[in-house]
């Protein structure tokens, strides 16, 4: 696989932005990983051709908030709610992992999402 592939597939999901700054970020110690994450995610799964790109996100964000990510699941949220996702559809994700992967785990993500709402629409 085209080693480009992970990395214009992050882009397109994540932004310049924030690719810009977590590369910049990279030390010689992370280098490495952050390879192997843009390889292997990016390169290998968020850019096969099963699902399309807007049920990825759903998935990442359900998945996220079942496992109590705090910190990946507002950087995928931010990156839906600027691309695929309108803020009722992640209501609704949410409501939905709320079923399935717990209320307290849900009830977190909802304050994360108003939280990042909040920022969003302050602009």
């Amino acid at each position: 696989m085209d080693p480009s592939e992970g990395e214009r597939k992050r882009r397109e999901v994540l932004g310049d932005a924030h690719v810009d700054r977590s590369n910049a970020a990279r030390t010689d110690f992370d280098r490495d990983f952050g390879a192997f994450i843009t390889e292997y995610a990016w390169g290998g799964v968020w850019s096969r051709p099963g699902l399309d790109r807007r049920t990825r996100r759903m998935l990442t964000l359900a998945v996220l908030c079942a496992q109590g990510n705090e910190d990946e699941f507002t950087m995928h949220l931010r990156a839906a709610l600027a691309g695929d996702l309108t803020a009722d559809e992640v209501k609704e994700i949410l409501l939905h992992t709320a079923v399935y992967a717990g209320l307290p785990r849900a009830n977190r993500a909802f304050a994360l999402a108003r939280a990042v709402l909040d920022e969003t629409t302050d602009r």
